[in-house]
């Protein structure tokens, strides 16, 4: 059977991967596991997070971007003539192609008291399976600086296509199914065979044992089965051949076919299991289950049970791509680290899609503290807080972020029509509190800042903004994602000067102030947000000190400009068009205004379909002129990330940070990007058996035929000094002198950027009411 070879430089810059040839030893980390050793890594199918199960990618990049002592999991099927296939159920239809080949060739078979339809693997013999239509000589040329290999492409009668419709399909129909000895013959560190339906395959004169011992289980280092009938049918050989037997739980209310009682019956007796296993399989909500509203309950005692039994345990159902409990705050990393991590327990292995997250979990980011030293000097920087787990900009959302390690938290500045600097995420107040259930009636339209309607702050008093709550946003929610619904209405709005007062006294290492809309509130509605801002600083005194770094941020150059006094502040100039390239012109004229940029993600890794399909030069670009590089916005949910991140946050940041040399992350979870940073495997210059490393861009997209893969895009256009410079601010209007009704904002908002005083407030509303009695006079 032809194979396709994934070779480690594929996904490695060749930068990167001489870091890893001469590992130093790292004193051995301390586990709570039934042997006191590091939990297992279990890569179900090989990589089947990103390639069909059990396909040769799969396989090979399963042992490529994982921990050393991976172990690979194939689960048995049978063919009518014997032959042990790896395949994920006993049906073909859902991950092969072979529907298409026999479309009239479904049956209906009794499976463990159930009725499934399809096409069952028993009933094609292995010439079936792996015979070809056509063969043709195809080379695949992978990107220049990675290795070029040529490829000999076979379309099989079965392919294997991705069983999980949410996952990559580009490789579909384009690799044959694996063999048993085809997943033997990529020499994994270990192997694992799961034999799920032996008493079926019996019922077919079908033995998994006999073809076991046709293999004198040479290679199987462990053999899992929900059958406990089948376990003890082959201890005797397993013993002898020192391979693993594990019995496998099912859902607790299933009946195990060989004693026809429940799973949870078994359970209550864990060591009777010790007799004919050494270990026990279970779905991971075993351990710890979720209430309805999908929060971790209180872990069970099972590991403990089951380590006094003398059994080690193994959890499974883990992938990156599925949604799980909102503690983990969509960080896969997180939820491995609940399982191995907890300081109570700790399981003896992880079944997982992906296993590149399970290994740097484990090796890398496990038994961290929190005074731990970040690596390298990119900076943590949070947009509207940790706006990820609680709504943006309130007191709860800076709290978890200071809590979580971030460097720099940031506030978007906003006015009220009273004149009160506050933070929150935009002018209009639709998506982020309760206004539109209150305030619908002073939904207005202002194309200067966006070009549906709104309910702006610059409209409503600060008595009339904390009337209403702030609200959760939720960037997914097309497709279904929620964020922390417990506290989508939690915390309370912050002004300006509270921020900064609540900054100072939790020694962040600096503060965002993000100003927008300058120009409209000062010549539209009267509002001078740059006074405001500079006053805030300036009675916060963070204008006279350089202990804390205090970070500027506007798209507009010239409200940047008017900060050029103040040389401890640094200004960084806000890019939201993608960029492709930053010619000198563009590069001077951010120099005379900002010392630093915020750029999009893809102006640094352009995707498409969600592959990233190139790399820009814009850091090294931005770097060679003295200029500072952030990127934004990262958020941890996978449909956001781009498949050659393995759906998972922490490669995106190593991409980012390793890979791109970006200067700081911002981040709506500053709690992933913090526990990436103070990894020893962040540090690619430093010899370990295992690194966080950066993706690179289109490798994926390589393994994948040509007709496969998505359309070229355009690339992004160069940066254009004139997109840089913008017209000097328009003084602050006088709305009292302007307004026939005399009603509007004071001409100089209070000096802090706070809540005015009583007695200024009673002087304001006296002058509305006397101004008013002049109107209906």
């Amino acid at each position: 059977m032809l194979r396709f070879f994934l070779l480690l430089s594929l996904f490695i810059p060749s930068s990167v991967a001489a870091t890893k040839v001469t590992p130093k030893a790292v004193p051995p980390k301390k586990w709570l596991t039934l042997n006191g050793k590091e939990p297992a890594v279990v890569a179900r199918g090989g990589f089947s997070g990103l390639f069909p199960e059990s396909s040769a990618p799969a396989n090979d990049m399963a042992i490529s971007t994982s921990s050393p002592g991976l172990t690979m999991l194939c689960n048995l099927q049978m063919t009518k003539d014997g032959v042990g296939l790896c395949l994920s159920d006993i049906r073909l239809d859902n991950a092969t192609t072979i529907s298409t080949l026999f479309p009239k060739a479904q049956k209906t078979y009794k499976v463990n008291g159930q009725d499934l339809k399809g096409w069952f693997v028993l009933d094609y013999d292995a010439d079936t399976i792996f015979s070809n239509v056509s063969r043709m000589s195809s080379p695949l040329f992978f990107p220049s600086m990675l290795t070029t290999t040529t490829l000999s492409h076979v379309l099989y009668s079965c392919a294997v296509v991705q069983n999980i419709f949410s996952r990559p399909s580009i490789f579909d129909g384009q690799m044959p199914v694996s063999a048993v000895e085809d997943v033997l013959g990529t020499k994994p560190p270990k192997f694992w065979l799961s034999v799920q339906y032996d008493a079926f395959y019996m019922e077919h004169k079908l033995s998994a044992a006999d073809y076991l011992r046709s293999l004198r289980f040479r290679g199987i280092n462990v053999i899992s089965s929900p059958e406990i009938g089948f376990l003890k049918s082959i201890g005797m050989d397993a013993g002898r051949a020192k391979t693993k037997l594990i019995f496998e739980f099912k859902d607790p209310e299933a009946i195990e076919p060989t004693t026809n009682k429940k799973y949870s019956e078994l359970q209550q007796n864990l060591a009777a299991i010790k007799a004919f296993a050494s270990g026990v399989l279970v779905p991971k909500d075993y351990i710890w289950p979720l209430d309805t509203a999908k929060y971790l309950k209180p872990a069970t005692t099972f590991v403990a049970d089951a380590h006094k039994a003398g059994l080690e345990v193994y959890a499974s159902g883990f992938a990156n791509d599925m949604r799980t409990s909102f503690n983990y705050s969509f960080d896969p990393s997180a939820e491995y680290l609940q399982f191995v991590d907890n300081g109570q327990f700790s399981v003896d292995g992880i079944i997982t899609d992906f296993p590149p997250t399970a290994s740097q979990a484990i090796t890398c980011l496990s038994h961290q503290k929190d005074n731990l030293p970040k690596a390298g000097h990119a900076l943590v920087i949070t947009h509207n807080g940790a706006s990820g787990d609680y709504p943006g900009c309130t007191d709860m959302a800076y709290e978890k972020a200071v809590n979580d390690g971030a460097d720099v938290i940031d506030c978007s500045v906003q006015m009220s029509k009273d004149g009160i600097a506050f933070c929150h995420d935009s002018a209009d107040l639709t998506a982020s509190t309760t206004a539109m259930t209150t305030f619908m009636s002073r939904a207005t339209s202002v194309p200067e800042i966006q070009p549906t309607n709104g309910i702006f702050s610059f409209d409503l008093t600060w008595a009339e903004i904390q009337s209403v709550k702030p609200q959760i946003e939720n960037p997914f929610t097309a497709t279904g994602f929620l964020r922390n619904p417990a506290n989508k209405n939690g915390g309370k709005f912050t002004t300006l000067a509270d921020f900064l007062e609540f900054s100072k006294a939790k020694a962040v290492t600096g503060v965002l102030i993000n100003i927008e809309n300058a120009a409209y509130l000062a010549s539209k509605k009267g509002l001078g947000v740059v006074d405001a801002v500079k006053s805030a600083l300036t009675n916060s005194t963070l204008d006279k000190q350089s202990t804390q770094k205090v970070l500027i941020q506007s798209d507009d150059s010239s409200v940047l400009s008017s900060f050029e006094a103040v040389p401890p502040y640094t200004r960084v100039l806000s890019i939201d068009k993608e960029i492709g390239d930053a010619p000198k012109p563009s590069l001077e004229e951010i120099k005379k205004h900002a010392d630093a940029v915020n750029l999009k993600r893809t102006s640094l890794v352009t995707v498409s379909q969600s592959f990233a399909t190139g790399k820009t030069n814009v850091v090294e670009e931005m770097h060679k002129s003295n200029i500072s590089v952030y990127v934004s916005v990262l958020r941890n949910e996978y449909i956001s990330i781009a498949f050659d991140y393995f759906s998972d946050p922490t490669v995106e940041l190593a991409t980012f940070i390793a890979g791109s040399g970006v200067d700081g992350v911002i981040t709506e979870f500053p709690a992933t990007a913090t526990r990436y940073l103070r990894s020893p495997c962040s540090d690619l210059n430093k010899d370990q058996p295992y690194a966080i490393l950066p993706a690179e861009a289109g490798a994926l997209l390589a393994v994948a035929d040509k007709e496969a893969q998505p359309p070229a895009s355009a690339p992004n256009p160069p940066l254009d000094a004139k997109d840089v410079i913008d017209p000097p601010l328009p003084p602050v209007a006088n709305m009292a002198s302007s307004n026939g009704t005399g009603e509007g904002p004071p001409h100089t908002p209070p000096p802090s950027g706070t809540v005015a005083t009583a007695t200024n407030l009673s002087i304001s509303l006296l002058a509305v009411m006397a101004l008013g009695l002049l109107c209906t006079a």
